[in-house]
This record gives structure tokens, C-alpha cells and sequence, in this order.
């Protein structure tokens, strides 16, 4: 029935999330994970949109699975990156701005919802709300450069990016003007 449906729905979206913290976890490094966050954030939203057309238990199940995974390495690779470009001695305001500021918006975005699926249906409401994920994900993925210039001398101080690897990378780039 229905209750034992939701149960393994709700289930299969923590079994993803599990999933997603053990791939995060296995991790060597911080760097990548400014692309990862895009990439989730666009599995998330196409996870949701595709749960949103599923009739079959089996299906909506995977499509829950991987929403869980892209919404837990999206979340907690917008954490770590946070955590760390931010000084020692900010982190714990910092911290707790972006957990008021995560937290807080949580009920407006369920009130949004619910009044979007009063009025367009749960199926339509999911629809909308991938497609804003991944206009998300686009947004990210355009300002990422910039972000990474940003960052890239924080990651020198932490030892994170090598200067000499850098230097490496400069000069491979570098090309001569013909003779």
C-alpha cells in the first residue's frame, strides 16, 4: 500500500544520501568539487523530473536513490568547499549564517511547494522544481571561473594547490609568436 510505498521511497532517497557521503568521503581533495556541485545539482533536478512522469514503484525508487545522492554531494561540497576558504577564526559565524540562511528559506520553499501542487499537482510542482535546479546548476557553472579565481590563492595559502604545479600549468600555456 501506500504507507509501505512511501517508506521505501523515503528510504531509497536516504540509501542515496549514504551513497553520496561515502563517495565524498573517499575523496582525496577539495579541488573538483566546484564541479561536482553542478553536476549534482543537475542530477538532483533531473532525478526530480523523472520521478515526477514514474508510475512504477521500481522506477520512482531509482529516481529517489539518485535525487538523495545528487542532493547529499551537493549540499556537502557547498559545505566543505565553505569551510574551507573560510579563516579559522570566521568559520563558526560563518557557519552559522549559511545554516540560518539554508535553514530558514526551508519553510518558504515547502510553502511554495505546497501551494504550487494545490494548484498544479505534486507531479507538475517536481517538474518545476528540477527545472530550477538545473537553471541552478547553469547559473553555478557560469560563475565558476570567477569563483575559482577567487579561491585559487586561499588554496595556494592552505597548501591545497601547489605554486609549483601552477607555474607548470602557466607555462604550458604560454605560446610563442612564430619567427
Amino acid at each position: 500500500g501506500g504507507s509501505h510505498a512511501l517508506g521505501f521511497l523515503m528510504g531509497a532517497i536516504g540509501v542515496g544520501a549514504l551513497i553520496g557521503a561515502f563517495y565524498l568521503a573517499s575523496r582525496k581533495t577539495v579541488l573538483g568539487l566546484g564541479r561536482m556541485i553542478v553536476l549534482a545539482s543537475s542530477v538532483f533536478g533531473i532525478g526530480l523530473i523523472a520521478f515526477s512522469f514514474s508510475r512504477m514503484l521500481w522506477f520512482s525508487l531509482v529516481m529517489m536513490l539518485v535525487t538523495g545522492f545528487g542532493q547529499m554531494v551537493q549540499m556537502a561540497s557547498s559545505n566543505t568547499i565553505l569551510q574551507t576558504i573560510v579563516d579559522d577564526d570566521k568559520r563558526g559565524r560563518v557557519m552559522s549564517i549559511y545554516a540560518m540562511a539554508f535553514m530558514g528559506t526551508a519553510p518558504f520553499g515547502s510553502f511554495l511547494a505546497g501551494t504550487l501542487a494545490s494548484s498544479l499537482g505534486a507531479p507538475g510542482t517536481l517538474i518545476i522544481g528540477g527545472i530550477l535546479c538545473i537553471i541552478g546548476a547553469y547559473i553555478f557553472i557560469r560563475a565558476l571561473p570567477g569563483l575559482k579565481k577567487a579561491v585559487r590563492p586561499i588554496y595556494i595559502r592552505l597548501g591545497i594547490i601547489n605554486e609549483a604545479s601552477i607555474g607548470i600549468q602557466s607555462a604550458t600555456d604560454l605560446t610563442v609568436p612564430p619567427e
